[in-house]
């Protein structure tokens, strides 16, 4: 069977590849706190049913957000003839929260010309929909191969895939020996595949003070000038430093080609008013004050050096201010992955990216996280990509979208990896 067949069946599905996508986006799953995730599941499992697929449902009890109220809910179909490898599509169905400053309803999904409007949209319900057509148009114009093709939709990524990933990798999900090939239709662009992603660790670190009245502040020990200090510490040696360290992976945008530090948040002090309070502040010297930090490494750096930077830092610090004491509380960790740039599923895609756009592919590495952590990390499973339509700027803003014809190529180069593998 040529290619001109599988590419065929592709095309003859554009109507349905809108509608399909359109459906996705009108189920608001919002996360936190993971609304409507059974209903996505349930809808996507009538669809592949229909189609052949075995579903199973799998919900991560005890995961981070599991509750009867809001229940970790994950869908995993699966197909196969004979024997053969395993090609896997993930997405995960969970989306962002709306934010402010649309124009168009959020969970419409409006199609205005080329482009599908909605929280979701790229980010990535237009690839879990891409993902679907492509093995849908396979089955129908491929009707002698052999193995088996897989279909999840996931969980949780946006708070770190931890109720679905994450768990379904530690239950043998994607076990070597059950899963070959695993691509991830996150919006990278259609022409791009992603190998992987740095590397990140969050903490908390808290600088401990004195309270006494504010009139008297000598009488107490500012935590929040301690936490300057450390502030100022950082400014004038950690980032210099930082700026240092640069990769061979290809991250994109450039800036992330260095390791990176960013101050999420700081508190100190009393704490914000409620709502609607109109008295003053009572006047208190800090005897807490607290920073989160996000660190993005790189895949030539140790995260035990990551974290005895910041302890430099700290441990100067103190030796500078008899009286400073702080802490510091690991709150979440990844190690950068990156797939080989001759890994079978990397191989077929760039193979099925010229076919389809006439084209080489971009090779690319992610500046942020992704679930194929889990996948690399937990299941063992190193011929992993991310590869999908969308623009990853577009996610998480406000009218947000995706182009119909981003999705039907990519859907064409996905179709054209399964022809390939299988």
């Amino acid at each position: 069977m040529s290619d001109h067949a599988i590419l065929a069946a592709v095309d003859a599905r554009r109507q349905d590849l809108i509608g399909l996508t359109q459906d996705l986006i009108r189920i608001p799953t919002l996360n936190p706190p993971g609304r409507k995730y059974r209903e996505i599941c349930d809808y996507l499992a009538a669809r592949l049913i229909a189609h052949g697929f075995q579903v199973e449902f799998i919900r991560a009890r005890g995961a981070p957000g599991d509750s009867d109220l809001h229940p970790r809910w994950n869908l995993v179909a699966r197909v196969e003839r004979g024997s053969g490898d395993c090609v896997h599509f993930n997405s995960h169905h969970d989306v962002v929260e709306v934010g402010h400053g649309w124009t168009r309803d959020p969970f419409g999904g409006e199609l205005d010309g080329d482009r599908i409007y909605g929280r979701g949209a790229c980010d990535m319900k237009g690839g879990l929909a891409a993902s679907i057509i492509a093995a849908e148009a396979f089955l129908n114009a491929k009707p002698d191969w052999q193995g088996a093709i897989e279909i999840s939709a996931t969980a949780d990524e946006e708070t770190g895939g931890y109720g679905g990933v994450a768990y379904l990798a530690e239950r043998g999900y994607f076990s070597p020996d059950r899963v070959q090939h695993v691509i991830i239709p996150e919006p990278l662009h259609k022409d791009r595949i992603c190998l992987g992603h740095r590397g990140v660790w969050w903490a908390e670190i808290e600088t401990h003070g004195r309270i006494a009245h504010g009139s008297m502040p000598f009488l107490g020990d500012s935590a929040i000038r301690h936490m300057g200090a450390v502030l100022s510490e950082i400014e004038e040696r950690l980032y210099p430093l930082l700026a240092t360290k640069h990769t061979a992976m290809p991250v994109v945008p450039e800036g992330a080609r260095q390791s990176t530090l960013n101050i999420n948040s700081i508190h100190g002090g009393e704490a914000e008013p409620e709502a609607g309070y109109t008295g003053l502040p009572a006047p208190c010297v800090a005897d807490r004050c607290r920073i989160i930090i996000d660190r993005r490494f790189l895949i030539e750096e140790k995260l035990t050096e990551v974290k005895a930077e910041m302890v430099s830092v700290l441990e100067r610090v103190k030796s500078q201010r008899p009286s400073f004491h702080y802490e510091i509380r690991d709150l979440f960790e990844v190690q950068p992955v990156m797939a080989d740039r001759d890994a079978p599923v990397v191989r077929s895609t760039a193979a099925a990216i010229e076919r389809v756009l006439a084209r080489s592919a971009d090779y690319v590495v992610s500046p942020g996280t992704y679930d194929q952590k889990h996948i690399d990390r937990i299941g063992r499973l190193q011929n992993c990509i991310a590869y999908g339509p969308g623009l990853l700027h577009l996610a998480h803003q406000p009218d947000e979208w995706v182009g119909v014809q981003d999705m039907l190529d990519s859907a064409k180069v996905m179709a054209l990896v399964l022809d390939d593998l299988l």
